[in-house]
């Protein structure tokens, strides 16, 4: 009770202080208080929030260590674990490789036993297929040679031609460019010799004129001297009248005077020269005449020449065309007997390959024996195989037996085949043999199988069984002559029988 009072006195305390204090004192009171709460409360919410984290962490970190610890106990147990399994899967491993190794060598001793086998058949095939290459090589090389030497020898003549005709047409043609340089050197003289005599010709008649024109000239000015004379004397005196009367017509007369002085030096001058160029245009009409006359003639023999030339060139146009058709029809044919022969060599090339893998299949069905033994022995005597031999050594005269003379190498090879048709021919009559006697049994045992059952069928045709004073009207095609179903000859009489019928009770 003591403490309920005094939490009423206290409060009691508060209320006569809050009772003392001012309206705006108690709200700045209250507003401290407030605060100071709330500053609590977030004290206590961060020291809660720290020591949830730190135990947070501490708990994290012990699940680290507990987690490492139990994955270090759980790889030492599945190591354990592990290892008792790899060590038995060695063991397992170790035994089937021993096995696998024992095999493979027992495979590769086989193997190589064939390779050895394969490769003693391969060098004596190789060497039979490079004998029968050697042979057509040569035989190509003859036959290329003998083209070789007939287009040499071709070649050769039409050279010998060409170099005869060129030959005819470059002397041909020296002669006649030697004719030509004769004539131009002919006609440079004849024009030197023209021009020569028309240049003294034209200065004899020029100085003839120049004297008749200075004879002229000087009679004339002696008569006109007389006349300038007087006339001078009249003409100073007109002049005087005259330039006192018109000076300034006379100025204008002095500069007309220039002008026409001026011009009338111009149209002697042009005309001295269109003299000239008339003259000039003369003599070369004249010359182009001459020209044009020696041109023509000259041009009518070289269109001749030409033509002749022409004519010439087509011809050996025509004839080294043919020879290009023709060494062009015998490359093709070479060409085309080239692409056979390559053709037919790679047919040979095919076949050979394939006749090595067939060999090299047939090879891995063979029996030990046939591998052991891949030829059989010869059935004849020594004086039959001596014979044979002989014969063989000698030469051939007929083309077939020359070829196959060629292929003497391969006499294993027939020997083998032989063997294996033979064996063949065999197994297809034992085979059929079989096969009658099959038919022959499956006959007799449906004639037991009838002959067993009771039916109207069976009754109304023929019936082993239905036997008539021991014989019966079904014809039995056993062939007794095979040991198998043959009975037996020697009589056989069983012990219990000579015991109670022969010998004495």
């Amino acid at each position: 009770m003591a403490p309920k009072k005094k939490k009423g006195g206290k409060k009691s305390g508060k209320k006569s202080k809050l009772a003392k204090m001012t309206e705006e004192e108690r709200i700045l009171y209250l507003e401290q208080k407030m605060l100071a709460e709330e500053e609590m409360k977030k004290k206590k919410e961060d020291m809660l929030t720290q020591f949830l984290k730190d135990k947070l962490a501490k708990e994290e970190k012990n699940t680290r260590f507990n987690a490492n610890k139990l994955n270090n106990q759980w790889r030492t147990i599945m190591r354990t674990a592990k290892s008792k399994q790899l060590k038995k899967d060695i063991e397992v491993l170790s035994q089937t490789f021993e096995r696998v190794v024992d095999r493979k060598d027992s495979v590769i001793k086989s193997l190589a036993k064939d390779l050895a086998e394969a490769e003693e058949q391969y060098s004596m095939a190789l060497r039979s297929h490079l004998q029968n290459v050697d042979s057509l090589i040569d035989l190509q090389r003859q036959r290329l040679d003998i083209l070789q030497t007939e287009y040499g020898e071709e070649s050769e003549i039409l050279r010998s031609e060409f170099d005869t005709e060129r030959a005819l047409i470059i002397d041909q043609f020296k002669r006649e460019m030697n004719d030509l340089t004769d004539i131009l050197f002919a006609m440079e003289q004849n024009f030197t010799e023209r021009e020569n005599d028309a240049r003294q010709e034209f200065q004899s008649l020029r100085d003839e004129i120049k004297n008749k024109n200075l004879e002229e000239k000087h009679a004339l000015r002696i008569q006109l001297e007389t006349q300038v004379e007087d006339l001078w004397k009249q003409f100073q005196q007109a002049l005087k009248n005259y330039n006192e009367t018109t000076e300034e017509r006379k100025q204008a007369f002095e500069s007309l005077k220039a002008k026409d002085e001026k011009s009338a030096k111009e149209i002697e001058m042009q005309m001295r020269k269109l003299q000239r160029i008339s003259d000039t245009m003369a003599q070369l009409k004249a010359k182009m005449a001459q020209n044009t006359r020696e041109s023509e003639e000259r041009n009518r023999q070289l269109r001749e020449e030409k033509d002749y030339i022409s004519i010439h060139f087509q011809e050996l146009k025509r004839q080294m065309n043919e020879f290009r058709s023709n060494e062009r029809a015998r490359l093709t044919k070479l060409t085309l007997q080239s692409n056979s022969a390559i053709k037919q060599l790679q047919r040979k090339k095919e076949k050979g390959d394939r006749i090595l893998k067939l060999a090299e299949q047939c090879r891995k069905l063979e029996t030990e024996e046939e591998k052991v033994l891949p030829f059989y022995a010869s059935s004849l005597t020594q004086e039959e195989t001596d014979d044979v031999d002989a014969a063989v050594k000698e030469p051939p005269a007929e083309p077939l037996a020359e070829v196959m003379h060629d292929y003497t190498a391969l006499e294993n090879f027939w020997k083998r085949y032989n063997k294996v048709l033979l064996d063949r021919v065999a197994m297809d009559k034992e085979k059929n043999m079989l096969l009658q006697e099959n038919q022959q049994l499956r006959t007799v045992l449906k004639q037991y199988l009838d002959g067993i059952s009771v039916n109207d069928e069976i009754l109304s045709q023929h019936n082993p069984l239905f036997v008539v004073n021991e014989k019966t009207n079904v014809q039995l095609a056993v062939p007794v002559v095979d040991p198998r179903v043959k009975r037996p000859t020697q009589t056989v009489v069983e012990a219990a029988h000579v015991v109670k019928h022969i010998l004495p009770s």
